[in-house]
């Protein structure tokens, strides 16, 4: 499992990760996740935190549950790919932000991550 960041809220973290996960194929649609328990373990966090995360990912339309059975990846995933894609948007207006108060332009943000990317 990937670590968390401790600078940020927990369960959005996990809820970001899982929807990673299931649009990359990690959880195949209609599979049941690990049991809620086993990845509060994998990420060293509260079984509640991750509990709360799920309930999350259900009301976006991401997994749904089988009472004593688990969680399951809905079948169809293209609600996942939405969610993962605002998510992008989300962080990509957060570093055009940040690097507008650090004084660099849009064009100049685009230059630097053009040179980053290819040290």
């Amino acid at each position: 499992m990937r670590n968390l960041d401790k600078n940020r809220p927990v369960c959005p973290q996990i809820c970001e990760l899982l929807c990673v996960d299931i649009v990359n194929g990690v959880y195949d649609a209609e599979r049941r996740l690990p049991a809620v328990r086993e990845l509060a373990a994998g990420w060293g966090v509260n079984p509640n935190t991750v509990q709360k995360a799920l309930d999350t990912l259900e009301e976006q339309g991401l997994l749904h549950s089988v009472r004593g059975s688990g969680w399951y990846v809905r079948e169809d995933i293209s609600r996942a790919r939405e969610v993962l894609q605002e998510l992008r948007i989300e962080k990509i207006r957060e570093f055009f932000a940040v690097m507008e108060s650090l004084g660099l332009s849009p064009e100049e943000t685009c230059e630097f991550v053009k040179e980053w990317y290819h040290e």
